[in-house]
C-alpha cells in the first residue's frame, strides 16, 4: 500500500501539474469566483461559517480582509505557478485560498467540486522542486498527485453515497435532471428531454459512473487514461447540457494524466528560435543546451 501511494512520477509531471493548478487558482479569482468580494456586502449575521471557520474560529469576513486576500492571493498565485520557492509560496497560496472558500461557502452554498483541488493545494507544497521536462523520478511528488487522485475519486463516490443518504432510490427514478434542464438546460438539453425515458436512464447511469469510479485505480495505465478521458467526456456533456461546470475538479483531475509530455513552453521557445537560411531553405531550429534538472 506504502509503495502504491509513493509511486514514483517524473519531476516535469509535478511541475506541469504544479503550474497547471496555481495559474487556475489565478483564474479562479478573476474568472469563476469574483462574487466572493461581494459576499462582504450583505449582513454579517448572514455568514454562517462552515465547521473548519468556527473551529479556528475566524474572523465575520469584512471588505477589506477579502480584498486583501484577493489581491495578495492573485500575486502569491502566479508566482507560485513559476515554481519558485514551492513550499513557502505552496503552502501560502493554500492557505489563502482555503480561507476563500470559507468566504465563498459560508453562505448557505457549498459546492463539492472544489474538495480535489483543495488537497492538490495541501499536499503540492511536499513535492519539493521540480522542474519541467525533467524526466527524474520522485516519491514525494508521486505522493502529492495520488493523494489528489484519491480526492478526485471521492468526489464522485461521496456524490452518490450522499444521493442515497439524502434522496434514495428516489433520485434516480424521480425528475433531478428534469427540474435542472427547466431551471438552465440548453437547447441541447431540451432536445435530449423529448426522448422518453433517458433522462431516466441518463440518472441510473450518473449513479453507476460514481459508483463505479473508484475502479480507475485498478486498470492498467494505458486504460486509466482512457477513463480519465471518459470522466472528462462526462463533464464536457454536463455542461453542454445543464450549464454545470466543475472547472477547479478538472483541474485536479489532470493529476492522472501525463503533463509532462505537454510543454507549450517549450514549442514556443523552439517556434521563437527558428530561422531560415540564407538561401531561403526549411526552417531549421536553433539547437540549445539542455536546462539541469533541480536537485531534489
Amino acid at each position: 500500500m506504502t509503495g502504491w501511494l509513493t509511486e514514483a512520477v517524473p519531476r516535469g509531471r509535478v511541475a506541469a501539474f504544479r503550474t497547471l493548478v496555481y495559474l487556475f487558482v489565478a483564474a479562479d479569482l478573476v474568472v469563476f469566483t469574483p462574487w466572493v468580494r461581494t459576499r462582504v456586502d450583505v449582513p454579517g449575521d448572514l455568514y454562517q461559517p462552515l465547521l473548519i471557520g468556527r473551529l479556528l474560529p475566524l474572523p465575520t469576513p469584512t471588505s477589506a480582509l477579502v480584498g486583501v486576500i484577493f489581491w495578495v492571493l492573485l500575486a502569491v498565485s502566479l508566482l507560485a505557478a513559476t515554481g519558485r520557492a514551492p513550499r513557502l509560496l505552496g503552502w501560502t497560496v493554500f492557505a489563502l485560498y482555503f480561507e476563500w472558500m470559507i468566504v465563498a461557502m459560508s453562505y448557505g452554498k457549498v459546492d463539492h467540486d472544489r474538495f480535489g483541488l483543495l488537497v492538490a493545494l495541501a499536499v503540492l507544497p511536499t513535492a519539493g522542486r521540480a522542474r519541467h521536462g525533467d524526466p527524474t523520478r520522485t516519491q514525494a511528488g508521486g505522493w502529492a498527485l495520488r493523494v489528489t487522485q484519491i480526492a478526485v475519486i471521492c468526489t464522485y463516490f461521496l456524490a452518490a453515497w450522499a444521493k442515497f443518504r439524502f434522496g434514495g432510490l428516489d433520485w434516480a427514478t424521480g425528475s433531478v435532471l428534469a427540474r435542472a434542464i427547466i431551471r438552465r438546460g440548453t437547447d441541447l438539453a431540451d432536445v435530449i428531454a423529448q426522448v422518453p425515458h433517458l433522462l431516466i436512464v441518463a440518472q441510473f447511469g450518473i449513479l453507476a459512473f460514481e459508483l463505479l469510479s473508484p475502479v480507475v485505480f485498478l486498470l492498467p495505465e494505458r486504460w486509466r487514461v482512457a477513463t480519465v478521458g471518459f470522466f472528462y467526456s462526462f463533464h464536457l456533456a454536463t455542461i453542454a447540457t445543464i450549464t454545470i461546470s466543475f472547472a477547479p475538479h478538472l483541474v485536479a483531475m489532470t493529476s492522472f494524466l501525463p503533463l509532462e509530455k505537454v510543454r507549450p513552453v517549450l514549442r514556443l521557445r523552439r517556434l521563437l528560435t527558428r530561422r531560415r537560411d540564407p538561401a531561403g531553405g526549411e526552417i531549421t531550429p536553433v539547437a540549445g543546451p539542455e536546462p539541469a534538472p533541480d536537485p531534489a
